[in-house]
This record gives structure tokens, C-alpha cells and sequence, in this order.
């Protein structure tokens, strides 16, 4: 009876015993983002067919299944209700040709639109078809298909829609619905004859997705087109078209439904050194109306790590006359504040050099959100070291008053005050900082290894006083962990 007894009890407490150990911490490694993506192991970078659907946004975006290297391409897919709190699904897209090559046929970056009128017959029932578009090296431009959200995919059979050309180097096509022409327009990176004088952005019509026409190239750009429509200063009848490059470099022009004319220079999107491969959303509900836009955080290290590789938190753009100029503006979607925990505030506060005194020394961590007005009296330079510890200084976030310059993680933009103020909003993630300068005018993205046990922060002040109109810190939650 005993005998029979362990035999029935024994299973029950191995259950036990496993059970009542610690659950080990999902996607807490000391230099795992908390509140930008990154896929749970391997190489992700360029992110793709960026599409609200039914209630859900999804990201797709290049992934390497094999490991922690460049190679090869997959479409990683990743769903999101409220752009902050991701989850993983199913790779998406695999190389075409069965391809087991690192780079030959497999899937290099693209666009998502969705079938609206059912041109290419494919749905099922009332869900809309989506249809991603996307590069198949050595494989000309291609198309691929769902039915169920995004979930499953099926490459059409008439694949390529636009030949592969060995003289050529085409790919990461943008294509989207231009309503004044009636016709769906393509955007391609293409260097003709691999001339690289000739490298820029080809503009191709369709009226039904598959028979493309060559319009017209602009030289100049590299890598991953983006078009947008925007309005200036938020007046629904004064609107520009934004033509914007790999790297967030971006051109303010019109544009007719064929060739882009441009309005102004070309204008550096972002001031840092891990900024690449931007996106914006396509169909967001016109009642949202805005332009969501990320990019994949290039160039980032991750020592140690499981992944390689994070995105650019989500930021809406929007177009702003700055000294009777139009320039882009980029802020953090207002999703942001979703996740905020504690909360520290501060007002008119005067702070002095020499003083030893840390007006935020009770502020410790590793994720933050921080929103700063200010005032620079008679200082020099001041700023913020973030995540100072024992054994390190942190990183530096550095306003030099005499040459108008902002610093931050080895890169530097010239900032002119605001009626003799700075205005910042910092977005501190356990591997990067983001600042946004006086309002979204200038923003510097950038990766860094903390050291791990370092997690304070200091606000200083070099040769003469500087006020604190407000500053508002707000720690951020783990999107990966239930608190």
C-alpha cells in the first residue's frame, strides 16, 4: 500500500517542487530594452509593411532565426493594440526558392498596404486581404498575401512584379494608395548600372498592384523610402509631402502622384548615432490621424545579450514653421504615458554651482521619462548624468551655452534657446537614450552599455545658476513583466 501510495504522490510533488520555484523573470537581461522592442533572440534590424489592421498594429521586420548576425532575411511579425506592449508572433515571410543562402533569395525589407476593393481576389470572407511587398535579392520585387490579419502568408503565384536586373541594385519598396491620381504609387531605392552617383528613389504607378510603370528617379538617397502627407502647424489646407531617406534624412516637397518636387534642402532627421531604416504606419483610422513613424536603432551593442538589436520608440511626426521654415517634428506617441510609475516633480527651483547638492538624488533606476523646461539664467553648461554610479559617471546629456550645442552619447546638435529657454523630453531605456529637443525639433537617438549596477542621476550646473521651470520624471514600467 505504501509502495502504491509513493508511486501516486511522487509526480504530485515534482509538480510541487517545480512549481514552487521563482518564475524566472521574462525578458529581464541587464541590457534588455523594457519599453522599446526587440525580438527575443537573434538579429533583427529594418523594420517593415508597417499596417493598422482590426484593431492591431503591426510591425514586421528583418530576422535572422539562425542567430545573432546579419544574414538570412526573414520577416520577423510582431503585433501591438496600444504601440507600447508587443506581442511576438509567428515569422512571417521565409526566403523565396526554398533558399538556405544568407543573403540569395532571401526576404529583404518591404511595405504592407490592405487590399481595400479586393483587386487581387484573394479574400476570404469579410476580413480584407493585406498584401506586403517586399525585395527578394536576386529576386526582383515580389508580393506576398494574407487572410487572416497578418497571422499566415502565401506568396502570389505571378511573382516578380518587377524583374530582378543584375545591373541594378533595387529593393524595399514603398507602396501606398494616392487618391488626386487614383493610382497606387511605388517608391523604390534603386542604383542604376551599380553607378553609385546614380543611387536614389524610382516612383512607379499601378492601378491594379501587379503591372508597375516607371515614372521618373531622384538621386541622392539610399535605402528604404518613405512618402508621407502632412499638414503644417496642424491647418488641414496648408499640407506637404515629406520624401524621407534610409538614415531619417528627409526633403519637404509636393507631389502629383508621379514626381516629387522638392521645397527645401535635405534636413537631417536625427542628430544621434543609432537612428536607421525609418517607417510610418499606413492605414491608421482618420478619427487617430496621425503619422506614426519608428526606426531600428542601428549599430547598437548588446554584450552578452540573447538578441541583437532594438527599435527607435514610436514617435508621431508632424510639420511646424520654425523662423518661417517647415520642419519635421518628432515626439513620442502619447502612448508613453501608459506606462508611467512613480513620479517625481520639481518647480521653479534655482539651482546654483558648487552647491553640493543633487536636486534629483532620490531619483534611482534604469527606465525614465523626463520632460524639462529649462530657464539658463547665467549658466555655462548644465545637464543631466544619467545612470552614475560607484564605479561609473553615467552618461552625459550636455547643454553648452556659449557654442548653443546640445551633447549626448558622443553626437551633438546646434540648439538655440526658446525665449531663453531649453526644452527636453528624454526617454531612458536600459540600453538607450532619446532626447527630444524644444519640442521634437531636434531629436539625438543612441545606444550605450550601462554599467549595470549604476542607476543614478545627477542634474548640474556649470558657471552660473540655472532655473528649473519644471522638470517631471516619471519611471517607466517593464512592458514585458506584470508589476
Amino acid at each position: 500500500m505504501k509502495h502504491i501510495l509513493l508511486v501516486v504522490l511522487a509526480p504530485l510533488l515534482v509538480f510541487v517542487l517545480i512549481a514552487a520555484k521563482p518564475e524566472k523573470k521574462y525578458y529581464d537581461e541587464v541590457l534588455r530594452p523594457q519599453f522599446h522592442f526587440s525580438p527575443p533572440e537573434n538579429w533583427h534590424n529594418d523594420p517593415n509593411g508597417l499596417i493598422f489592421f482590426e484593431g492591431e498594429y503591426n510591425m514586421f521586420y528583418q530576422y535572422n532565426p539562425n542567430g545573432k548576425e546579419w544574414g538570412y532575411m526573414h520577416w520577423g511579425h510582431t503585433v501591438s493594440k496600444d504601440l507600447v506592449h508587443w506581442e511576438h508572433m509567428p515569422i512571417a515571410l521565409f526566403p523565396d526558392n526554398d533558399s538556405k543562402d544568407i543573403k540569395d533569395f532571401t526576404a529583404f525589407s518591404g511595405t504592407a498596404i490592405v487590399d481595400e476593393t479586393n483587386l487581387l481576389n484573394f479574400q476570404k470572407g469579410d476580413i480584407k486581404t493585406l498584401i506586403a511587398f517586399y525585395t527578394c535579392y536576386k529576386g526582383g520585387q515580389r508580393i506576398a498575401y494574407s487572410t487572416d490579419k497578418g497571422r499566415n502568408w502565401e506568396k502570389f503565384e505571378g511573382n516578380p512584379v518587377i524583374p530582378f536586373d543584375e545591373t541594378d541594385d533595387a529593393r524595399d519598396p514603398k507602396v501606398f494608395w494616392h487618391n488626386p491620381s487614383q493610382k497606387f504609387v511605388m517608391v523604390l531605392y534603386r542604383e542604376p548600372d551599380k553607378d553609385e552617383s546614380k543611387r536614389g528613389f524610382s516612383f512607379y504607378t499601378s492601378t491594379n498592384l501587379i503591372d508597375w510603370d516607371f515614372k521618373n528617379h531622384m538621386v541622392g538617397f539610399y535605402e528604404c523610402p518613405d512618402l508621407v502627407e502632412l499638414s503644417v502647424d496642424n491647418r488641414p489646407e496648408d499640407k506637404r509631402w515629406v520624401l524621407i531617406d534610409g538614415d531619417g534624412s528627409y526633403i519637404i516637397g509636393s507631389f502629383d502622384g508621379e514626381t516629387f518636387k522638392s521645397e527645401s534642402e535635405k534636413l537631417p532627421g536625427d542628430f544621434g548615432a543609432n537612428f536607421y531604416a525609418t517607417q510610418t504606419w499606413s492605414n491608421i483610422p482618420k478619427e487617430d490621424g496621425r503619422t506614426i513613424q519608428i526606426a531600428w536603432m542601428r549599430d547598437g551593442k548588446f554584450p552578452g545579450m540573447p538578441f541583437n538589436g532594438q527599435m527607435s520608440f514610436p514617435c508621431e511626426l508632424s510639420l511646424k514653421k520654425v523662423n518661417d521654415k517647415i520642419r519635421l517634428i518628432r515626439k513620442p506617441v502619447k502612448e508613453i504615458e501608459l506606462l508611467h510609475g512613480k513620479n517625481y516633480n520639481w518647480e521653479n527651483k534655482n539651482i546654483i554651482p558648487g552647491l553640493d547638492e543633487n536636486l534629483i538624488k532620490k531619483v534611482k533606476g534604469d527606465c525614465f521619462h523626463i520632460t524639462a523646461t529649462l530657464d539658463i539664467k547665467t549658466s555655462d553648461m548644465f545637464g543631466f548624468m544619467i545612470r552614475t554610479g560607484r564605479k561609473s559617471a553615467g552618461a552625459e546629456l550636455l547643454y553648452n551655452v556659449k557654442k548653443g550645442t546640445l551633447s549626448c552619447l558622443g553626437k551633438t546638435v546646434s540648439l538655440n534657446p526658446i525665449d531663453g529657454k531649453i526644452y527636453l523630453e528624454v526617454l531612458v531605456d536600459r540600453s538607450s537614450i532619446e532626447v527630444f529637443c524644444n519640442k521634437g525639433i531636434a531629436v539625438l537617438s543612441g545606444c550605450f552599455v550601462p554599467d549595470a549596477k549604476s542607476e543614478g542621476m545627477l542634474l548640474f550646473t556649470q558657471g552660473g545658476e540655472l532655473m528649473v521651470d519644471q522638470l517631471d520624471i516619471n519611471e517607466i514600467n517593464s512592458v514585458w513583466r506584470k508589476e
